[in-house]
């Protein structure tokens, strides 16, 4: 009927039926033709797509990122894949080997919702991603709460010390932007810039 369904509704529901899988797989293979629609028109924009713990542990995403790759003949480097903090931790030792062969397809490796879990630094550091994401749950009170900001402040220098982009979710206001451009972090995504929109 045209109701618009959220991810935070229909992600849990899929992932408990499996469907994910193959949700998955489509979402992968559209984001990589509309980048091989991009690039052939000299539009280098980067890409970034979600990838689920199922996904991950299922073994089959090394050939669901290949096939599209190849398929498209698009410059992998502009295909981001964001695997959540907790999908890496919950299975680091695990985790090294898939993300190693994944990365030598070329796709940058993201590591989404930084914070929020329980991070092993040992594990950050061997762990061959190019980015962290600080979730936007703290952001919401960093220009009030001392804390806060310290806490995100703490992320972006450890961050840099492991030669990572730090990326800050949910920048929704220039006294947040500006007070994150002041701790040196390095990318922005949020409603301040943009809602949603087509790719027209």
């Amino acid at each position: 009927d045209g109701t618009l369904i959220f991810p935070d509704q229909f992600i849990p529901l899929a992932e408990e039926t499996g469907l994910i899988i193959s949700l998955g797989e489509w979402v992968l293979k559209e984001a990589c033709a509309q980048l091989a629609r991009w690039q052939a028109q000299g539009i280098w924009l980067q890409v970034a797509v979600n990838v689920s713990a199922k996904q991950f542990n299922d073994g089959f995403l090394l050939h669901l990122v290949k096939e599209p790759l190849q398929s498209k003949g698009i410059n992998a480097k502009y295909l981001t894949l964001e695997l959540t903090e907790s999908l890496l931790m919950g299975n680091a030792e695990q985790a090294v080997e898939p993300l190693n062969h994944l990365m030598a397809l070329g796709p940058k490796i993201s590591m989404d919702d930084f914070g929020t879990g329980y991070s092993s630094l040992s594990y950050l550091k061997r762990f061959p991603i190019h980015e962290l994401k600080i979730d936007r749950s703290f952001l919401t009170d960093i220009t009030h709460n001392p804390e806060a900001r310290a806490l995100v402040s703490a992320m972006i220098y450890l961050a840099h010390e492991f030669s990572l982009t730090v990326v800050a979710e949910g920048v929704e206001n220039q006294e947040q932007l500006d007070l994150l451009s002041n701790l040196n972090c390095d990318q922005y995504q949020g409603y301040f810039f943009s809602r949603p929109i087509r790719v027209e």
